[in-house]
């Protein structure tokens, strides 16, 4: 008997196996360069791998969703940089853009899908560079030799040099930015097919008109467009294709407007045509009513010119029931408030707004806001309807709402030599107490904290029994008092009953013997400061 003859998914897969370990090549993007310069080969394989899947969908009943099979497509598209491959391909084209990556970095994996995708509309729209990334943790010296130390990291090299990524990180944010670094800046449209074409491909972007291309205002209009590297800049001479563009409006030469895909859709430039004027223009308004900060977009968000913020933390569901009337809110501050969002349950965004808020723990719904300006916090302490909201964002607006300092609850000082001091009684305790106040600053945090506790223990007890002198301690990690500005745990101060608002401070490392001879110089000085008056 003869043996029986292997199916031809077998010698497709043979046949893959054996030219994959015999030929050396690089996948490249459309226009890209092939190091082998074995165009041939390769278009044999790419067959052979294409005539394998078809084997598999065949074998394979279950079908792949729509998603699935988009990422499958961009994944291919990358090459996988290794330690032998990296130099070679970087070497053999002009246009090369690296992502840096660890497989077990979170931000790695939200950016992986995004950069594949990206990858898939660079090649749609012909675009000559070539998408690559690199697992930096199992390749440390190549990813070194190309300047990744962190992760992501995102690269462009341009005929071999490097620069360092400046753009967003969604799939169309890359898109753009690397369009712009490899080609025209401004995409130009002239006709209504091409409009309608452009606006299928871009959901996002700033439109020109301009009777001619030339002129000191067109020029401002290019150089913003070079400049700006997050969002697509078009051009257009036809009052036809821009009223496509920019429909529902009475467009005159020059005109230059904001198109994004949400509620308030359309926005007019209205300020003077100079590079500066419509970079801040784009930047306030780019942000859409109230936008989700993830860890892709943080940098961005909070990098922004707007200086008051508003964070809403919640859990998505939350959110959902709240989020229209939310909107109609944004768009009565809007520009001069930005509307964040951030899931409550996120500890790497979340939890550090809401540590400086005093919320840690909190499960429901956190209404705060940011004064930049003046490094101002607010927190609305009442229920966040969307009334109450508004009523909030008018009174940090104009300045008629009060900061929020951080502060325990009011502790039970009957007993004990020293007096726990909180936010909320700082005033009560320490400034408008009729006694010489001695306070410890401490944290939780702070190493030589402990030491210095136990010297004050012992200098509260020697001077137990004075009339006029209080020894008291305040946790200023958990506690905020807008006179108590310390930046170095341990702080030891002494506040003299004639003037509070000028507290001495003493130093921490100084012995006990020393400490007490400082006091008593102050209590001294206080009682003649009295006599004199």
């Amino acid at each position: 008997m003869y043996p029986p003859k292997p199916t031809s998914r077998f010698i497709f897969l043979t046949l893959t196996l054996v030219l994959l370990l015999t030929l050396s090549f690089t996948v490249t993007s459309s226009g890209a360069t092939n190091v082998d310069n074995d165009d041939e080969d390769a278009e044999g394989i790419e067959e052979l791998l294409a005539l394998d899947e078809e084997a598999e969908d065949q074998e394979n009943p279950h079908v792949k969703s729509p998603e699935a099979e988009v990422l499958s497509k961009a994944q291919k598209i990358v090459i996988e940089l290794n330690q032998d491959s990296t130099k070679r391909v970087i070497d053999a084209n002009e246009f090369v853009l690296v992502l840096g990556y660890a497989p077990w970095c979170p931000r790695s994996a939200e950016l992986m899908p995004q950069f594949a995708e990206a990858a898939t509309q660079l090649k749609e729209l012909g675009r000559d560079v070539v998408m690559a990334k690199i697992d930096a943790e199992r390749y440390p010296k190549a990813a070194s030799n190309l300047g990744i130390k962190g992760y992501p990291t995102m690269l462009l090299f341009v005929n071999g040099s490097s620069q360092a990524y400046t753009g967003g990180f969604t799939s169309q944010e890359i898109v753009i930015w690397a369009g712009k670094k490899t080609g025209e800046s401004v995409i130009r449209v002239n006709s209504d097919i091409q409009a309608k074409e452009f606006l299928k491909k871009h959901s996002m972007f700033a439109v020109g008109l301009f009777e001619k291309f030339e002129g000191s205002e067109y020029e401002e209009f290019i150089k913003a467009a070079t400049s700006h590297n997050e969002i697509q800049f078009v051009e257009t001479s036809e009052m036809g294709v821009a009223n496509i563009l920019f429909p529902n409006m009475k467009l005159s030469y020059p005109f230059v407007g904001l198109v994004k895909s949400e509620l308030d859709r359309y926005t007019t430039f209205e300020g003077t045509l100079k590079m500066e004027d419509i970079l801040q223009f784009l930047d306030v308004y780019k942000f859409p009513l109230v936008t989700t900060v993830t860890e892709l977009n943080s940098v961005r968000v909070f990098s922004t010119r707007i200086k008051f913020q508003v964070y809403i933390f919640a859990e998505a569901d939350d959110l959902k029931n709240i989020v229209e009337p939310l909107q109609n809110v944004a768009r009565k501050f809007k520009p001069e408030v930005l509307f964040l969002y951030i899931d409550i349950k996120d500890d790497n965004l979340a939890k550090p707004f809401l540590t400086l808020l005093g919320r840690e723990e909190a499960e429901e719904t956190v209404v705060a806001a940011f004064d930049n300006k003046i490094s101002s916090k607010y927190l609305l302490e009442s229920d966040p309807t969307p009334s109450k909201i508004e009523e909030f964002c008018s009174g940090v607006l104009h300045g008629t709402l009060a900061p929020f300092y951080k502060s325990q609850p009011i502790p039970d000082n009957t007993e004990g030599s020293i007096q726990t001091i909180v936010g909320k009684t700082f005033d009560e305790l320490i400034l408008s107490s009729p006694q010489n106040t001695f306070l410890e600053v401490h944290t939780p945090r702070c190493i030589t904290c402990e030491a210095t506790s136990k010297k004050v223990e012992k200098l509260a007890k020697h001077f137990k029994g004075l009339d006029d002198l209080t020894f008291a301690r305040i946790d200023a990690y958990a506690n905020e008092h807008p006179k108590l500005q310390v930046n170095d745990y341990p702080t030891l101060l002494f506040y003299p009953a004639h003037d509070k608002s000028n507290p001495i401070k003493l130093p921490t490392k100084s012995s006990l013997k020393d400490l007490a001879t400082l006091i008593n110089k102050n209590l001294k000085t206080d009682h003649e400061t009295k006599d004199e008056l």
